[in-house]
C-alpha cells in the first residue's frame, strides 16, 4: 500500500511539473510571436480628415427650429395645467 502511494504522489509530481513546463513556454512562445507578428506588420496610425462644418451643422437645429420647438413645449405645459 505505501508503494502505491508513493508511485501516486511521484505521477502527481510529474504531471504538475509538466504542466507547468508547458504553461511556461506557452508564455514565451505567446510574447515571441507578439513581437513578431508587431514587427512584421507594425500598425499604421489613423489619419482622420477633418471637414468643414457649417453653423447649422455644428447645432444641428436652425434658430426657427428650435423657437417651433420651444413654442411647442410651452402650449403643451400650459395645455396640461387643471
Amino acid at each position: 500500500m505505501n508503494g502505491l502511494l508513493e508511485d501516486g504522489v511521484g505521477l502527481m509530481v510529474l504531471g504538475m511539473g509538466f504542466v507547468f513546463l508547458f504553461l511556461v513556454v506557452l508564455i514565451f512562445a505567446t510574447g515571441y510571436m507578439s513581437r513578431l507578428l508587431n514587427y512584421v506588420f507594425p500598425e499604421m496610425p489613423v489619419v482622420v480628415a477633418s471637414k468643414p462644418t457649417s453653423q447649422k451643422l455644428s447645432s444641428g437645429v436652425d434658430a426657427q427650429m428650435t423657437a417651433v420647438i420651444t413654442a411647442a413645449v410651452h402650449q403643451h405645459r400650459n395645455s396640461k395645467k387643471p
